[in-house]
């Protein structure tokens, strides 16, 4: 029996078995067509209906703009929050996870520069009115979501961009994204009377002076990023 095994393994690896799967995929690939100029002419009709928004308001021209070149960015970085925190526990690898940690960093920086700037000049503290109290209802709508972002394969950024792409998974899961957005709207009210304004608002500024808040902040990013590093090695070397 181990003989005849042996045979039709051997006979499925022959030269010829092996010529005929490589012109396989020899013709596999040359089906596939040149895109560049259907690439040509969405650029040229995105730039035309860019032009177009801005005689109709400059702000839409620069929304415009702006969601192409994010939309653009996460295409080719693959970036998205979900892979971010998924990706270390299956396959070891904290690529997005520091890239991640990298962008809080940065807006981290632009952002207490922003508000400090503010504080010294005498104007009011631009978004120091969206400090969000900490109460069950962030720990429960952040164990909901992280549950559905990962059935879906992504989170809001991640599932739009899977949408340009023509994931079919994406655009059923944007629906009920909207679904479950338009029901929070609905339920907002009883949350907050409930939950949310009981919670206490904590702005680090406030307890550790702007330059503490952000050295804190700072730090504590950084050996996120040192143990994202000592987690990928282990798991390579492992």
């Amino acid at each position: 029996m181990s003989e005849i095994v042996a045979e039709t393994t051997a006979a499925e690896t022959t030269p010829a078995t092996s010529t005929r799967r490589r012109s396989r995929r020899g013709a596999s690939q040359r089906q596939k067509k040149d895109q560049t100029k259907y690439g040509v002419v969405i650029l040229f009709l995105a730039i035309a209906f860019g032009i177009y928004l801005t005689t109709i308001a400059a702000a839409l021209g620069i929304f415009w703009l702006t969601g192409i070149a994010f939309g653009f960015i996460l295409r080719r970085t693959n970036f998205c929050f979900t892979a971010s925190m998924r990706d270390p526990l299956l396959t070891g690898s904290t690529t997005l996870a520091r890239a991640v940690l990298l962008a809080f960093a940065i807006t981290s920086i632009g952002f207490a520069a922003i508000q400090y700037g503010a504080v010294i000049k005498g104007l009011p503290v631009p978004g120091i009115g969206f400090v969000v109290p900490i109460s069950f209802a962030t720990i429960f709508g952040a164990f909901i979501f992280g549950i559905g972002m990962v059935l879906a394969g992504g989170c809001a950024s991640g599932t739009l961009m899977r949408i340009g792409e023509g994931f079919g998974m994406q655009m059923l899961s944007i629906i009920f994204f909207v679904i479950g957005s338009f029901w929070a709207a609905r339920d907002m009210g009883w949350w907050t009377l409930n939950f949310i304004s009981n919670g206490p608002r904590i702005h680090m500024p406030d307890v550790f002076g702007w330059i503490g808040a952000i050295t804190i902040q700072l730090a504590v990013i950084a050996i996120l990023f040192i143990l994202c590093e000592k987690w990928e090695n282990r798991k390579q070397e492992s």
